[in-house]
């Protein structure tokens, strides 16, 4: 059991994670560290290439959060919270019967994390399902973020300029530095144009209950989902509702729809 046992440690501050790598190997010498990263987007980069059994990730991260490297995680990783946050915060993670350690990380609670791993690897229980826990943490780490997020985006489609309301947007899909943007008109009738905002840069904008990347390229608005047909090689296709475009969507994203 041990010798699969596999982890990668996510957190912006050096020092933090050489020491949290230093208990582990203390306190389970079996387990292999795989990877660490700097930061949310390498957290999830590194996640997809190494696929470890276990995710330690620092909640406050740039550019991603550790709850946000989580969404994308969802269940294939055992996933671990440090954090340094305050109270409410321990208490939603507590609530959401997330595991959690608080910084400065203390050897006998990093003892009960590893005992508590450890029986779940040994009776080969799946990750937590976590999608809605984790929807409901980000939003209770970061009141603000939903007024942040994109309402609106502007698009030329000849001679005029169209305000279109990211709510009728049925799918994002990348086209080099450009973006295809497939929307609804007020009659519902399909529509498309090209904006010059990469799709990278739309993604961390859009309210991920919404939203989801389900290809490198593509990303699609859940409401214009009709169902999603699987395919060979752990993919499957998306069809959509009154659009006669069908999207991929590729073996990363796949356990977004894993209950079909």
């Amino acid at each position: 059991m041990n010798a699969l046992a596999t982890a990668l440690i996510a957190d912006d501050e050096p020092l933090l994670r050489e020491a949290l790598a230093r208990m582990l190997a203390a306190a389970w010498p079996e387990l292999q560290i795989v990877a660490e990263a700097r930061n949310g987007r390498e957290a999830i980069e590194l996640f997809d290439q190494h696929r470890p059994s276990i995710c330690f990730l620092d909640v406050q991260m740039p550019g991603k959060t550790g709850v946000e490297a989580a969404q994308h995680i969802g269940g294939r990783a055992h996933l671990v919270f440090v954090t340094a946050f305050d109270k409410y915060a321990v208490q939603a993670f507590a609530q959401g019967a997330l595991d959690y350690l608080v910084k400065p990380v203390e050897p006998e609670r990093l003892a009960e994390t590893v005992q508590r791993l450890q029986a779940r690897l040994r009776a080969a229980q799946p990750a937590l399902e976590t999608e809605a826990l984790l929807q409901r943490l980000s939003l209770a780490l970061n009141p603000e973020s939903g007024s942040s997020r994109l309402q609106w985006v502007r698009a030329s489609v000849g001679a005029t300029v169209r305000l279109i309301a990211v709510q009728d947007i049925d799918f994002l899909r990348a086209d080099e530095k450009y973006t295809q943007v497939a929307w609804r008109d007020d009659a519902g009738q399909p529509c498309e144009a090209v904006i010059r905002t990469a799709l990278k840069d739309l993604l961390p904008q859009l309210d991920a209950a919404q939203f989801a990347q389900v290809h490198r390229s593509v990303v699609v608005n859940f409401r214009a989902i009709s169902h999603v047909r699987r395919g060979d090689n752990e993919t499957a296709d998306i069809h959509l509702k009154g659009r006669p475009e069908v999207l991929p969507v590729s073996r990363t994203y796949l356990h977004l729809f894993r209950q079909m």
